[in-house]
């Protein structure tokens, strides 16, 4: 498996901009996938802190469940809104700027007052977050030779989880520190005692936050190294990327209401058991209709630009964001419905002594970057279906040995934390390697952005679904409510075979 840089006999691009594409790209994964990790290590500690006051820290496992949702719904529309852009006016304009929205919210979550302050900041800074994945593998993937793509998914999937690592190595270190350096360099600084106790309470949870701000600096780097795709440039010569019509966002607006009813019925419980299931369907219909609606209507204006009548191409790119959407779901809904829990779970176990959350999380990622390098080159030795199909059952198995084989915190509760974010994480190596397979280079930001983006919203529902199978169905049992969301993964073995076989082919033009 080669990865060898481009030869510019067959791709425009420069050695040295298709190597600072991918390292832009690689950072951003990596600053993406400590934003999401951030929350899965400090977001109980900070509901505790902004529920404390109100006398409703009762409410924590409710919220901290909500704020998961509302980020993964946010990332979902962020997808879609900076994947459009990017087909609009060019990968990497757009990804700076999403890059600069996540940075600068997540940062602003350290000042946030009140836990519904803190669900709406989460929601900007997913935006940025959920548009720089998309944008990111557009661009590499564009720039890349094809005998590279596995080798590139991998790493793709690899620094996201190098990210996770860094925060949870990060913890460990800054919890060290606030008992003692972190105050009197605060102090010295001339902060008040209140202010150094307001930053630095439940476990330093705002200055956590606040070090989210740093990806910014990476958008000077983008700004000034890296190249544009040739391939998106090729078509903007064309003139394709006019019909792209800003108008077409409000049915993106639109369809972000049918997330937010299912996070509504879901948290509020203002209506029976049998109204949610049925509003949350018709939840999923809205976002699928409104994200959806600008690919929609671009399609139709390049059939009426170029004279064709055939709709038949236009029709197979929607029903492949669907499909992408499906396998994209099942992955991500493993993976939040389930092992995002583990670090959580370490807590319980341990009443938060021993550094169990932190040490969880490393190990969860330590697997993730093993998992997301074996299941790209698995994409080419097995073909995408079966690799697939392999990576589900392998993902199922150590999703329930994890919740079902560990009733304390030790060697052998890390070691299946391990082989859980080893299977559960592999996923986020194929999809950066089939995604940009599915779509021509027109569509590839947005239908990919969307394909991976609105599985967040399916595990937006099932993350909703854990906290409530926690809380009133099991008794508080954390390990039940994971063991019976893992089982999606049977969902994923059956789906796949619907999806076309992409082996040894060139992406799409």
């Amino acid at each position: 498996m080669s990865s060898a840089a481009p030869s510019t006999a067959t791709n425009p691009t420069t050695t040295r901009g298709a190597w600072m594409a991918l390292l832009a790209a690689l950072l951003g994964w990596m600053f993406d996938g400590a934003e999401m990790g951030l929350f899965s290590m400090v977001g109980n500690a900070a509901v505790q802190d902004l529920l404390e006051e109100t006398g409703k820290i009762d409410q924590a496992g409710r919220w901290f469940g909500i704020i998961i949702a509302m980020f993964l719904v946010g990332a979902a529309t962020g997808g879609v809104v900076f994947g459009w852009l990017g087909d609009r006016i060019g990968r990497v304009r757009a990804m700076s700027l999403s890059i600069m929205v996540y940075a600068l919210f997540t940062g602003f979550c350290g000042i946030a007052q009140t836990v519904e302050q803190l669900a709406i900041l989460r929601f900007i800074a997913s935006l940025g977050m959920g548009g720089e994945w998309s944008l990111g593998v557009a661009l590499v993937m564009e720039v890349w030779p094809n005998k590279s793509r596995a080798f590139m998914a991998g790493l793709i999937g690899a620094a996201a989880n190098v990210g996770y690592l860094v925060v949870g190595l990060v913890g460990l270190v800054l919890e060290v520190l606030l008992k003692q350096q972190i105050p009197a360099w605060l102090g010295n600084a001339g902060f008040t005692s209140d202010t150094v106790t307001w930053l630095t309470a439940y476990k330093g949870w705002r200055l956590m936050m606040m070090l989210g701000t740093t990806p910014a600096l990476l958008t000077f780097l983008i700004r000034l190294f890296v190249p544009e795709s040739h391939k998106w440039e090729e078509e903007h010569k064309t003139g394709s990327t006019s019909n792209w019509v800003t108008a077409d966002l409000l049915g993106v607006l639109l369809g972000a209401l049918g997330p937010a009813l299912i996070i509504a019925v879901w948290a509020y419980e203002f209506v029976g058991l049998a109204g949610r299931i049925g509003l949350t369907l018709a939840g999923l219909v809205i976002a699928v209709v409104g994200y959806t609606y600008p690919v929609v209507r671009y399609l139709q204006r390049s059939l009426i630009a170029s004279g064709s009548l055939d709709k038949s191409s236009a029709q197979t790119t929607i029903k492949l964001m669907l499909l992408g959407a499906c396998l994209s779901g099942v992955a991500l809904l493993g993976t939040w419905g389930s092992t995002q829990w583990a670090a959580r779970w370490a807590g319980e176990l341990t009443g938060n002594e021993l550094q169990s959350r932190e040490w969880t999380q490393i190990w969860l990622a330590v697997g993730a970057i093993t998992g997301t390098l074996l299941a790209a080159m698995m994409g080419d030795w097995f073909g995408r279906r079966m690799s697939y199909f392999m990576l589900c059952i392998l993902a199922l198995g150590s999703a329930e040995f994890l919740y079902a084989m560990n009733a304390s915190y030790g060697t052998m509760f890390l070691f299946s934390s391990f082989l859980a974010g080893c299977f559960t994480a592999s996923f986020y190596g194929w999809l950066p390697l089939y995604l940009p397979e599915l779509f021509a280079t027109r569509v590839r930001a947005t239908g990919q952005g969307f394909s991976f983006n609105f599985g967040r919203i399916i595990a937006a529902v099932g993350t909703l679904q854990t906290g409530v199978l926690v809380d009133k169905v099991f008794d508080g049992s954390l390990p039940k409510a994971g063991m019976l969301m893992s089982l999606i993964y049977v969902v994923g073995m059956a789906i796949i075979w619907f999806a076309p076989e992409t082996r040894g082919k060139p992406l799409p033009e």
